[in-house]
């Protein structure tokens, strides 16, 4: 690909390693703490930029919310040459001993949101890049976070599978999460399956970082002003698990 087709850029324009995000906003604490960042691209909102950290060329791409579009940033991104992607983002609690403020690094995840069946039957796994997630679990530990590592599970109903707008819906969510529970699920978000399983196929490095932010059946959320400090640190972890990792892709496509 010469040039893509949504982000409208070409492969001079990123670097290998990529974190995609869900919030255009959080694009702006990664450009804080980034070395010669510049704006590649801001075409349908998904801001894009590329910069370095620690010397190592980073690019971080948002995506808004979902795996539909997730995906097409994710592919794009891989036909320009991306051979790393993180997925640095917000999950809810599944775990009743997950402590919100804490973060998530997915082993896995349950394929539970429909996009990544146009990829690959169910039978699929969904699965973390190894070495990717030794990385994190490497920072993550030498700079002292709160941490678990674990299956989390993605869906597409924010409101009708995760997060129960009304009371009707409320018994039926306490039931799928009483569910991931006994399966052993820790987590849960609406992308990480997706990415794991397409950027598998696609031949690129592919991780998820979570920071758990909502309680889901309780329906709390952290505090404005620790989530505003837990959103910098996931930014700081991301960036520096992610400089640190390899980039030699799992596969080379045919």
């Amino acid at each position: 690909m010469t040039r893509a087709w949504y982000l409208g850029i070409s492969p001079q324009d990123i670097a290998e390693r990529c974190i995609l995000v869900g919030d255009p906003g959080r694009v702006d604490l990664f450009l804080e703490r980034m070395d010669d960042a510049r704006l590649v691209s801001a075409a349908r909102g998904l801001r894009t930029v590329t910069g370095s950290f620690a010397g190592t060329p980073v690019t971080v791409s948002a995506f808004g919310m979902g795996s539909p579009i997730a995906l097409v940033v994710l592919e794009e991104l891989a036909a320009l040459g991306a051979r790393t992607v993180l997925r640095a983002g917000t999950a809810m609690t599944v775990a009743h001993d997950l402590s919100l403020g804490s973060f998530v690094v997915a082993e896995g995840a349950m394929r539970g949101e429909a996009t990544s069946a146009t990829y690959a039957p169910l039978g699929y796994p969904a699965v973390a890049d190894a070495v990717l997630n030794a990385a994190l679990e490497t920072t993550l530990t030498q700079r002292g976070a709160p941490f678990r590592s674990g299956i989390l599970a993605s869906y597409d109903g924010f409101y009708s599978e995760l997060f129960a707008s009304d009371q009707e819906r409320r018994a039926a969510i306490a039931s799928r999460f009483a569910e991931l529970r006994r399966l052993g699920v820790i987590a849960a978000d609406m992308e990480t399956s997706a990415l794991l399983v397409v950027g598998r196929l696609l031949g690129v490095r592919a991780g998820s970082l979570c920071l758990v932010s909502v309680e889901g059946e309780q329906r709390t959320a952290l505090a404005p002003e620790q989530r505003q400090a837990r959103e910098r640190e996931l930014v700081e972890l991301a960036l520096a698990a992610i400089a640190n990792a390899p980039t030699t892709p799992q596969r080379e496509l045919d």
